[in-house]
């Protein structure tokens, strides 16, 4: 029997961070437009927030169903099938012209864009072995970060030139570009071969000890973001007294810190115990958010130090979470356990985003949001839960948290 040919490591990482790119702008580029779109469909807080949830709300729901059956499809064609779903669903949420149809396009993207993102996940896991992990991760992540320095702003400035709807119809663009990329780079990645059916499949994720530590600890990972990030941008214009047109210099300046931090926690990861940084990390973080959430009228720079930070801070959880989260978790069960751990973030983004929605109020008379601090009060609460429930899980599964020893990207023989 012949020899697999080898993956080029590199260029798969490159193709998954296009991916993952594309699914974080388009959840991302709405929060930074909450001003825009409070005001062209005349909603308040709690509707704006129902449009950020939505999208999680169709992830978690999709990201269920795929623990039952995503296993046992190739990763290539499953991401090949849900990105062009989700390219078509973006499309349509660049041709709403009503709350009504942009909410329902809304639910579209996440549907087919939380999967993918699961799908993502899990050939990273596939593909990489533990002692790459965390590089690997931090390497796929900078699409937050990338997002933030070009999609964001960009998107903001067309928003501001055009209307609301041009990012969108960049971002179409933009995924048939990837899409092509991915039909030719993406090599076959064949399903780890089960003896379970569908139902057992499912039933042997959700039961399994060590998964139900990851998936706790998953759902806090994300809840304290979710608390924060939607009514960011709206509280720098409402609350310390920015532009929209400023908007674009906190992704822009955030993003290019996180650009680099992010690969740095990566490898950070992979050399040292995974729960011990990220309880440092965590805890700098905890800081962040205080700082950010109560905040009041500041200088430009100022304001950006204190978005930035938070950005650091909060995306630098990730790259150990995700590893430790990651290595926890059997070969055989991993496209079916990222597929429901995505709905479970899914889950967790919408639950914040909602109570999110209920803490911030806008006051009718300055146009204030009112309780922002509360919410941050609330993001830190689930940092410590996360590092409550992440020891847990070393306790579980001591393998997944040691460190490795860090291996250079193979580069795929010609």
């Amino acid at each position: 029997m012949s020899a697999a040919p080898r993956i080029n490591e590199r260029l798969l990482l490159f193709v998954l961070a296009a991916v993952q790119f594309t699914h974080i702008m388009d959840f991302m580029i709405l929060m930074p437009l909450g001003s825009h779109l409070m005001r062209m469909f005349a909603i308040g807080p709690a509707e704006f927030s129902h449009l950020v949830a939505a999208y999680s709300l169709a992830a978690a729901a999709t990201g269920l169903l795929g623990g039952f059956f995503i296993d046992r499809f190739d990763r290539r064609r499953a991401l090949l099938f849900l990105y062009g779903g989700f390219t078509l669903a973006t499309l349509a949420c660049a041709l709403a012209d009503t709350y009504a149809l942009l909410l329902i396009a809304r639910l579209a993207a996440g549907a087919f864009g939380g999967m993918a993102g699961s799908v993502v996940t899990a050939a990273v896991g596939d593909v990489v072995p533990p002692e790459r992990r965390g590089t690997a991760m931090g390497v796929v992540m900078t699409a937050f970060p990338i997002a933030s320095v070009l999609g964001v702003p960009t998107g903001l400035a067309l928003a501001g030139w055009f209307e609301w709807h041009a990012p969108f119809y960049l971002l179409v663009g933009l995924s048939l570009i990837i899409g092509a990329i991915a039909w030719k780079a993406l090599p076959p990645l064949p399903p780890h071969p089960t003896t379970h059916g569908a139902w057992q499949q499912m039933r042997a994720i959700l039961t399994h000890p060590v998964h139900g530590r990851c998936f706790l600890l998953s759902a806090v990972l994300v809840f304290g973001g979710g608390c924060i990030i939607p009514f960011m941008a709206p509280s720098m214009v409402a609350n310390v007294g920015l532009s929209e047109a400023q908007l674009p210099l906190i992704y822009l300046a955030g993003g290019a810190f996180t650009f680099f931090t992010m690969p740095w926690f990566g490898r950070l990861a992979d050399r040292h115990e995974k729960l011990h940084l990220f309880m440092v990390i965590s805890g700098v973080a905890s800081v962040a958010v205080l700082v950010l959430t109560h905040l009041p009228a500041v200088p430009v720079w100022a304001a950006l130090f204190a978005t930035t930070f938070f950005m650091i801070g909060m995306s630098g959880r990730f790259p150990p979470a995700m590893a430790l989260i990651t290595n926890s978790v059997e070969a055989r069960y991993r496209g079916g356990f990222m597929s429901v751990n995505s709905a479970v973030q899914q889950a967790a983004s919408a639950g914040a985003n909602m109570v999110a929605g209920l803490l911030v109020t806008a006051d009718p008379v300055s146009g204030r949001l009112l309780g922002y601090r509360h919410a941050g009060y609330a993001s830190v609460a689930a940092f410590a839960l996360a590092i409550l429930f992440a020891a847990r899980l070393r306790a579980a599964a001591p393998h997944a948290s040691a460190p490795g020893r860090p291996l250079p990207l193979p580069v795929a023989a010609d």
